[in-house]
C-alpha cells in the first residue's frame, strides 16, 4: 500500500503522532552535526529553564495544584537540587563523536543519537522528571516527545515553554522538545511508544508493562517499597534524623521514601524515641485499623491519601487525636507481611511502619519478606557500623542499591556526597522486571558505533584453554 494510503488508513491518533514524531526527526536532523559544545548549550538551556527561580516556583506551584499531589516547597527544592546535580555529572561527559580509544584491542567507539524519545513521566514528579528526560537526551543528540500523566500535562506544558523560550534564545529548533497534545489518553500514549525510537517510562506498572510490551526498545523502573534495617550499632539520633527527612520530602511522592524500618531490638525503644522526637507518631492498635481501612479499601492504597498531608490524612481516616494531626509523620507497628499485611507494601504517604527484630538475620529475613511481597530489585537501605552487614545486604539481597546512612529518597536518586547519577527514574534489574540496574543517565540515551581494526591475533591453543582442567580431572 503507497504511504498515503497508509495515512489515510491510520487512527486520527496514529496521525496526530506520526505529525509530532516527523517534526521531531526533522529537528533532530538539524542538530544532526552539532559539535559537542552545541549539545551542552542545548543542555544548559533546557537546565536553565526550569531551574531559573521565578520558572522554577511556578512549575512547582502549577504540579501542586493541578495534580494535588506533594507541596511547593519541597518540588521547588527537588527540580532544583536534581536539575543542578544531574547538570554537575553532565558537565565534561562526551556524548558525541568519538568516546574511546582502545588501541590494544583495535577498537574506536563513537556515539550516535538513539533518534526520537518517547518520554512516559507521571505526575507524581511532572516538572523534575521531564527534564531529566529532556536534558540526557538533548545531551546525545536526541529529540524527545513527551507523554505527561493527564494531571500533570498543565506542568509539561509550561516546562516546554519555558525550554522554547531558551531554545529561541539559542536558536535551537523548538521542535526537539514536544508533547502530546492534551487531553493525553492511554491510546495516545501508546501510539507514541510505537512510533518513537526508544521509550523511558517512570511511573506506574501499567505504563512500564505498556512500554515494554510496545515493540519498541524500552527502560522502565520497578516498583519501589524501601525498607530500611537500624542496628544495634547505628547512631538513633542521626538516623531517625535522616529517615524523618526523607520520609516526609514532598508527602512521600518519591519511590525512594523509607516505607519500613526494621529496627534491632536493643535499641528498638530508643529508636522509636528518636523518631517521636523528630516529629513522627506512633499509632495504637485502634487507630492503625482505622488507618488500614482508609488507606487499603479492597487491598489497594486508595488515591485519597497518595501524596497528602499528614492531616488530611488524618481527615480521611477519621482520625481525630491532637498528636497525630499534628504530627509530620504516622507510625505503625507491624509483624507481618504481604496482601494480609498491606502496611508492608509501598504507600506513597508519610505512614511508616515498623517491625523489631530480634537480630540482623532476623530483620534480614524480614527484609527478604517485604520485597516478595513489594518492591524486588529497587534498593534498600541500612543504618549501621557494621560493614559486614553492609557488604551481606549488597551480596545477598536482591537490590540494585543498597544506601548507608543516609537519608534515602535523597541519596538514592544520586546526591552531592554520593556516586550516584542524579536521576529520577531507577533500573531495577531483573529482580523488578527491568532491563537495566542503574540510575537512569545520559549513556541510556545513546547509541555506539565501534569501528573495528586489525590487530595480532590472539588465538589460544586448546591446551592454554583446557590443560589445567584435564589434569585435574584425569582427562
Amino acid at each position: 500500500m503507497a504511504e498515503s494510503n497508509l495515512q489515510a488508513a491510520a487512527s486520527p491518533t496514529a496521525q496526530t503522532v506520526s505529525a509530532l514524531v516527523t517534526r521531531a526527526r526533522h529537528a533532530q536532523t538539524a542538530i544532526a552535526k552539532y559539535s559537542q559544545a552545541q549539545l551542552d548549550e542545548l543542555v544548559t538551556a533546557a537546565g536553565w529553564a526550569i531551574m531559573e527561580p521565578g520558572r522554577n516556583k511556578m512549575l512547582a506551584e502549577i504540579a501542586v495544584r493541578d495534580t494535588g499531589l506533594g507541596n511547593v516547597e519541597d518540588k521547588i527544592n527537588k527540580n532544583h537540587r536534581k536539575t543542578l546535580g544531574l547538570l554537575r555529572d553532565l558537565q565534561g561527559a562526551i556524548s558525541t563523536g568519538v568516546i574511546a580509544e582502545i588501541p590494544e584491542l583495535g577498537i574506536t567507539e563513537i556515539a550516535r543519537p538513539v533518534g526520537v524519545v518517547a518520554a512516559v513521566v507521571p505526575s507524581t514528579n511532572p516538572g523534575a522528571t521531564p527534564a531529566n528526560n529532556i536534558i540526557n537526551a538533548l545531551k546525545c543528540g536526541n529529540a524527545v516527545i513527551l507523554s505527561p500523566s493527564p494531571k500533570g500535562c498543565s506542568t509539561a506544558a509550561k516546562l516546554l515553554e519555558f525550554i522554547h523560550a531558551e531554545f529561541a534564545r539559542i536558536g535551537a529548533p523548538a521542535d526537539l522538545v514536544q508533547t502530546l497534545p492534551q487531553p493525553v489518553t492511554k491510546e495516545s500514549s501508546q501510539e507514541l511508544m510505537r512510533q518513537c525510537d526508544l521509550v523511558v517510562v517512570t511511573g506506574s506498572q501499567a505504563n512500564v508493562r505498556a512500554g515494554y510490551s510496545s515493540g519498541t526498545p524500552a527502560l522502565g523502573v520497578g516498583a519501589g517499597n524501601v525498607a530500611v534495617i537500624v542496628d544495634e550499632s547505628a547512631d538513633c539520633a542521626d538516623a531517625a534524623e535522616k529517615i524523618m527527612r526523607s520520609k516526609i520530602f514532598d508527602n512521600a511522592t518519591s519511590c525512594s521514601s523509607e516505607n519500613s524500618v526494621l529496627i534491632h531490638a536493643a535499641v528498638y525503644e530508643k529508636m522509636v524515641s528518636a523518631l517521636t522526637a523528630v516529629g513522627g507518631v506512633l499509632l495504637s492498635t485502634e487507630e492503625k485499623t482505622t488507618l488500614q481501612a482508609a488507606m487499603f479499601p479492597g487491598g489497594k492504597l486508595s488515591p485519597a491519601v497518595t501524596a497528602q498531608s499528614v492531616g488530611k490524612i488524618c481527615a480521611v481516616a477519621g482520625l481525630t487525636r491532637a498528636a497525630l494531626v499534628n504530627a509530620k509523620c504516622l507510625m505503625v507497628e507491624e509483624k507481618n507481611t504481604g496482601k494480609s499485611a498491606p502496611f508492608s507494601g509501598e504507600k506513597l504517604s508519610p505512614v511508616m511502619t515498623l517491625y523489631k527484630a530480634s537480630d540482623f538475620d532476623h530483620a534480614f529475613t524480614t527484609l527478604r519478606a517485604i520485597y516478595d511481597y513489594q518492591g524486588d530489585g529497587h534498593s534498600c537501605g541500612i543504618h549501621t557500623k557494621n560493614n559486614e552487614q553492609i557488604q551481606r545486604l549488597g551480596m545477598e539481597m536482591t537490590v540494585c542499591r543498597v544506601i548507608v546512612n543516609q537519608a534515602h529518597a535523597i541519596a538514592n536518586g544520586g546526591s552531592f556526597d554520593n556516586g550516584l547519577p542524579f536521576s529520577l527514574t531507577m533500573g531495577c534489574g531483573t529482580w523488578g522486571g527491568n532491563s537495566f540496574s542503574e540510575n537512569l543517565n545520559y549513556r541510556h540515551f545513546m547509541n555506539t558505533t565501534r569501528i573495528v581494526r586489525v590487530i595480532p591475533a590472539r588465538e589460544p591453543s586448546v591446551d592454554d584453554i583446557f590443560g589445567d582442567y584435564r589434569k585435574k580431572h584425569s582427562i
